[in-house]
């Protein structure tokens, strides 16, 4: 495969100057680890979304969506176990307080050749001290010992000082269906194997930075939970890998730099773990997962709400817990995949470099540009973006040169632009012009809708 052009800094400009993603509470010198989806980002954050959606629920006639709240009965931590046990070993720089998670000290120093989710806290300060690993920032070797920091951000709810109850912002959103397994069970009628789906926000108190969207504080997770027999449950995990990796390419992401990881290290209830690992220009990195949870979450709400979470077969009347299979992926993730492996520069012949974003016309946040090809013709133009965004998120574009504009929009994945210009007065047709070939045609206006219809669907 030829060597790719696109770097994270890149990236982080490209989507800082067009409109994908700003750095949080920027005007206020930003706060760490957050991100603002700009205009052209939120378009395409939600045509991601709306794929996933189409792809894993609509066409899936054995999958049911919630939107569970964020805030929970604290119970329900207590169950899954994140109350007691869910945090990070965390290392300070004693020169210059910068702090660290250990296992990811040990991971980028190894390269990878070494799986610190398997080590112990012990194990990792040892291997940390066995090859003086340095602080990335300050280049010096002088750690505190390791320390477990907690991932919930907690808040409370009342309004008494002195009476307020401790609540927390959920750190995954797979427990919105967990609790609501027998509601929607029991009104739809589903029968096993059938999922519950949602997308939704979750928050984690991350200490470490994340290369921009990779980790983040606050993110958005597409997943769903499916429930199963146990003696099926290894071919449903199967299934979702194989539709995992299939949606992943059918987005744009090129075969060749998506592989599957094997957890090596299984929580105790867990029968199986595996990633999608993407080649970022950072390196594999995980994004997404497909997990083998057992009965094990069924189970323990059933314990701690005391409420009977059993499936009951309406042909055989057998009772039985479900095994839960999770398929989990991060909506920003998944952008940051997309926009690097869309990224491309192009040698024109003329010499200069054209700058595109190969995206997935589905995804791409503006399906049309309408582009008047003078601004006395933008009254005729006004007429075909007002055609066309009944239909289409569309962007418009008087401004500057027809070839600037359409290098504007090259930058930011449109798909299509139309050039209004004098001849759509005689004749009402436009140019039609493909960001990919650069190859333009010419299309009666009433033609356009299914046109681009056609070339954008998912």
């Amino acid at each position: 495969m030829e060597e790719r052009k696109v770097t994270m800094d890149k990236i982080i400009n490209l989507c800082k100057n067009r409109g994908f993603v700003f750095p949080g509470s920027e005007i206020y010198g930003g706060f760490a680890n957050t991100w603002d989806f700009g205009p052209v980002g939120v378009e395409l954050e939600n045509n991601i979304k709306k794929a996933w959606w189409k792809r894993f629920v609509q066409e899936s006639p054995n999958t049911y969506g919630v939107d569970a709240s964020i805030l929970m009965n604290p119970r329900v931590w207590e169950a899954s176990g994140h109350a007691q046990g869910f945090s990070d070993p965390k290392m300070d720089c004693k020169s210059c307080k910068q702090r660290f998670r250990a296992d990811n000290l040990i991971e980028e120093y190894s390269k990878g050749t070494v799986a610190a989710e398997g080590m112990t806290n012990e194990q990792m300060e040892a291997y940390i001290e066995e090859h003086k690993i340095k602080c990335p920032h300050c280049g010096n070797h002088n750690w505190t010992p390791i320390r477990q920091f907690k991932l919930m951000f907690e808040t409370s709810r009342g309004t008494v000082e002195g009476e307020k109850d401790v609540v927390y912002l959920r750190p995954e959103t797979c427990q919105g269906e967990y609790v609501n397994f027998l509601n929607v069970q029991r009104t739809t009628r589903a029968k096993v194997p059938f999922a519950i789906a949602q997308i939704g926000k979750s928050f984690r108190n991350e200490i470490t930075p994340g290369n921009f969207l990779f980790r983040t504080i606050e993110f958005e997770q597409m997943e769903l939970q499916c429930f199963c027999r146990d003696e099926n449950a290894f071919d449903q995990y199967a299934d979702y890998k194989k539709q995992a990796l299939k949606f992943a390419e059918d987005l744009g992401l090129n075969g060749e730099r998506l592989r599957f990881h094997d957890h090596d290290k299984l929580a105790f209830y867990a029968k199986a773990a595996c990633d999608i690992q993407y080649k970022f220009p950072i390196g594999w990195e995980e994004l997404n997962g497909i997990h083998h949870r057992s009965t094990h979450d069924l189970s323990r709400h059933s314990e701690y709400s005391g409420k009977n979470m059993f499936y009951l077969d309406p042909v055989t009347n057998e009772k039985f817990i479900p095994t839960v299979i999770e398929y989990s992926i991060g909506v920003g993730r998944l952008a940051l995949a997309l926009l690097c492996e869309a990224y491309d520069e192009e040698t024109l012949e003329n010499g200069e470099t054209r700058v595109v974003l190969h995206l997935n016309p589905a995804i791409a946040p503006y399906k049309v540009a309408i582009l008047p090809l003078q601004k006395n013709l933008s009254e005729k133009a006004k007429e075909v973006y007002a055609l066309l965004s009944k239909e289409f998120m569309c962007d418009y574009d008087e401004a500057g040169s027809i070839g600037k504009r359409y290098r504007r929009e090259d930058e930011i994945g449109t798909p299509f632009c139309v050039t209004i210009d004098f001849d759509t007065l005689e004749d009402q047709t436009v140019t039609i012009r493909d960001r990919d070939t650069m190859q333009q045609i010419r299309l009666p206006i009433s033609e356009l809708t299914s046109y681009i219809a056609k070339a954008t669907k998912f």
